[in-house]
């Protein structure tokens, strides 16, 4: 037997003990709905929690569909939502239904085994508040808990169901709703509570997280993780002692006026056997160290991952995985937690693979890092250093004096698509991916409540138009998905994709684990070997976490398709640039034989210049405007990934009164686009247009030498 087979094997072992044990006297005096989550592995036909089991491997023990027969794996059902914007939810399965949220904080319940609606809720998020979400107004999924269902909504809202019915039970604010904070991740139900996140960093808020009775909606105890304001004092929350003897001394300057950020958009990991909460933290607001904090102090608890008591959310302990964070390298990444052997014996482990681009192996009794090693090519560090548990820095990284070309950027290395486990094969599946960028300081950074604020110019030029220079720096960005051996922190394989942004990865005993990708394919892989078994063309992105179930007896696997996220809003190497297909629910089944519609999007529109003079200034001002203020939305340097409308195809482009009417007036609110008066001006706007202009006639003359016969825009 092999080094590597002995280490499967012993991890083979530990992984189901992990998964069939919890601490001392939590079975026996849980309550039945928390005995029901604590035991959810020996319901593989059910997927309970976000992550399969409170242990969020995502590994389903089912496998009727194998590595032998998944060539016969058919569509079994679809259901169609009814919006194209980004699909991020991880649905749940409870006893032949299936619940899931989509973009827009809403939720449908399903039939398993058909797809049949039974109800859907639909919390009426104002469309406005898709201007606060810096990522697009997706949902990544919902809790089970005692007959109930519980999600969160774009506008920080925390709501609980009646699972059989849809009916409202309860509904509580979770956020100041006068502040740029958003709700996007999935709760956890952790011993009759709810617990639940925001997000919003970039946009000048503060972070916390919030425990609420599962009952009743009252708030039970919240967790700030970055100090407040110093002159108001305590908070009256349970961080308030770790916050004064940890982190206050590692902050500087005013950054509270900015928020300070740290805002938990993500993972929330509650470990059964340890009796322990982990939250991941994310990003500083402003992103750059020199604007948020006067370029020093580690800025805990910014990117760390942070353990709390899930009773009373009190500190327990912490790691900072990048301390002084300066490029948004978030900790908010899916955790996992197993039982891996080291030096002969067990050990309880949390498994991470943050944005900054290192794996890391952490003791999970007391945060210490036992491992951390690249799983992707950085630049910004050259190691971690095991006797501080901090990173080796390269000079020039934090970008202080002249521009820095990272590897990783703020897209990271790993973003918030899941990665699995098996305990059969001992290996993590991470879907990585490779995208750099340039960090410079923001010249004479000005705070502006409302909107992104980061201190840094990322964006500061379009993409070149020439041809070549564009496609050498599109083989730059890679996608790729990982087979990662956790214990010897190194690849044993892994398959190339066609750009990055690839799909979370589900893993299961008939050795396969699914993924999907940003072009629309879902594929079954061999487990042990990366060999491809399967796939299947689902039309749209499928880029969340894919599912496990069975009803009958009968094995399904269940995945979201719907293009969106930061990456499908902004990225300007989106292949298929058409407008996008509603999202969809897709399930697979052994000989499946349903079908999905035909493909076919509406062509592109014409790019729209107008013939009007601007003058070298206004486009000038309007490329800075435009890209600190509308580009999150509407893609770098104008490009859109045709999620949302690229303005260089607008009609109202050649119009001033009607662009001003949108842009200012805020014409089109009811669909998202609200007005930016608080921020811009009626020049700026025109400003903005002038080099929306611009790029539109760049892009009308690559078109027309392109399609000399006036055929349609290629997507």
């Amino acid at each position: 037997m092999t080094a590597l087979m002995r280490r499967v094997a012993v991890t083979l072992f530990f992984g189901f003990c992990a998964g069939s044990a919890f601490g001392a006297d939590q079975g026996a005096n849980a309550a039945p709905a928390d005995r029901r989550l604590l035991n959810a592995q020996s319901e593989p036909q059910n997927w309970l929690t976000h992550g399969g089991t409170y242990l969020e491997q995502r590994y389903s023990t089912l496998d009727r569909i194998n590595e032998k027969n998944v060539g016969t794996l058919g569509l079994a059902w679809s259901y169609e939502l009814d919006t194209n914007r980004g699909q991020e939810a991880t649905p749940l399965v409870v006893d032949g239904v299936l619940y899931t949220t989509t973009a827009w904080s809403k939720l449908v319940a399903l039939d398993a085994a058909t797809g049949r609606l039974l109800w859907s809720y639909d919390p009426k998020v104002p469309p406005e508040t898709g201007v606060k979400a810096c990522c697009d107004v997706v949902n990544r999924g919902a809790a089970f808990y005692d007959g109930k269902i519980f999600f969160a909504t774009l506008d920080g809202r925390l709501i609980a169901l009646d699972a059989g019915t849809g009916k409202l039970l309860w509904s509580v604010q979770t956020v100041d709703t006068s502040k740029s904070y958003t709700s996007t991740g999935a709760p956890r139900a952790v011993k009759g509570k709810i617990v639940i996140g925001n997000g919003g960093a970039e946009l000048g808020v503060r972070g916390y997280v919030t425990a609420y009775d599962a009952n009743t909606g009252k708030q039970v105890w919240r967790f700030y993780t970055v100090p407040g304001d110093p002159a108001k004092g305590p908070d009256g929350a349970a961080s308030d002692d770790v916050l004064k003897a940890k982190a206050r001394g590692t902050w500087f300057g005013d950054w509270y006026r900015y928020g300070g950020g740290g805002t938990v958009w993500d993972a929330i990991v509650y470990d059964p056997e340890l009796d322990q909460l982990y939250i991941g933290v994310g990003n500083g607001s402003p992103w750059s160290q020199k604007a948020r904090s006067l370029g020093k102090g580690d800025n805990l608890f910014l990117s760390s991952v942070v353990a709390l008591n899930p009773d009373t959310g009190k500190y327990i302990w912490h790691y900072q995985e990048t301390p002084g964070d300066t490029w948004d390298f978030t900790a908010t990444q899916p955790m996992i937690l197993a039982t891996l052997q080291r030096g002969g014996k067990p050990a309880k482990v949390l498994l991470h693979a943050p944005k900054n681009g290192f794996f890391y192996v952490i003791d999970r009794a007391s945060g210490q890092p036992l491992s951390a090693q690249n799983f992707t090519p950085v630049n910004w560090a050259t190691s971690i250093d095991m006797k501080t548990g901090r990173p080796v820095e390269v000079a020039g990284a934090r970008y202080l004096t002249g521009p820095f070309d990272a590897l990783p950027s703020s897209y990271g290395s790993h973003s918030w698509q899941p990665m699995s486990f098996s305990p059969k094969t001992g290996l993590v599946y991470l879907p990585a991916q490779e995208i750099p960028a340039r960090y410079e300081q923001e010249d004479h950074f000005k705070y502006r409540p409302g909107t992104w604020n980061l201190g840094a110019a990322l964006f500061k030029q379009s993409l070149p138009d020439d041809p070549g220079t564009r496609k050498a720096i599109k083989a730059l960005y890679k996608g790729y998905l990982l087979a990662w051996d956790p214990i010897a922190q190194r690849e044993i394989w892994r398959v190339q994709h066609d750009g990055p942004s690839n799909g979370g990865t589900l893993a299961t005993a008939g050795d396969l684990v699914f993924e999907g990708d940003a072009l629309g394919t879902f594929r079954a892989y061999q487990a042990r070997t990366g060999k491809r078994l399967w796939a299947f063309e689902a039309h749209d992105a499928i880029m969340a976490g894919p599912v496990s179930y069975a009803v009958g007896g009968e094995q399904y696997i269940a995945v979201m398709a719907g293009l969106g996220g930061g990456y499908g809003l902004t990225s300007p190497f989106i292949k298929d640039k058409r407008p996008k297909l509603n999202g969809r629910v897709l399930a697979f089944r052994l000989k499946g034989q349903a079908v999905l519609p035909p493909f076919d999007p509406p062509p592109l529109a014409p790019a729209n210049p107008s013939r009007e003079r601007f003058t070298p200034e206004q486009t000038a001002r309007g490329r800075d405007v435009y890209n600190t203020t509308c580009g999150w939305c509407h893609g770098a340097g104008t490009e859109s990934g045709g999620v949302i409308p690229d303005l260089r195809r607008s009609a109202i482009l050649t119009d001033r009164d009607s662009w001003n009417q949108v842009v200012i007036g805020g014409l089109l609110k009811e669909r998202g686009m609200v007005s930016f008066a608080k921020l811009i001006t009626p020049a700026d706007a025109e400003a903005i247009r002038a080099f929306v202009n611009q790029r539109a006639a760049v892009l009308q003359s690559a078109e027309q030498a392109e399609n000399p016969g006036g055929a349609q825009p290629k997507p």
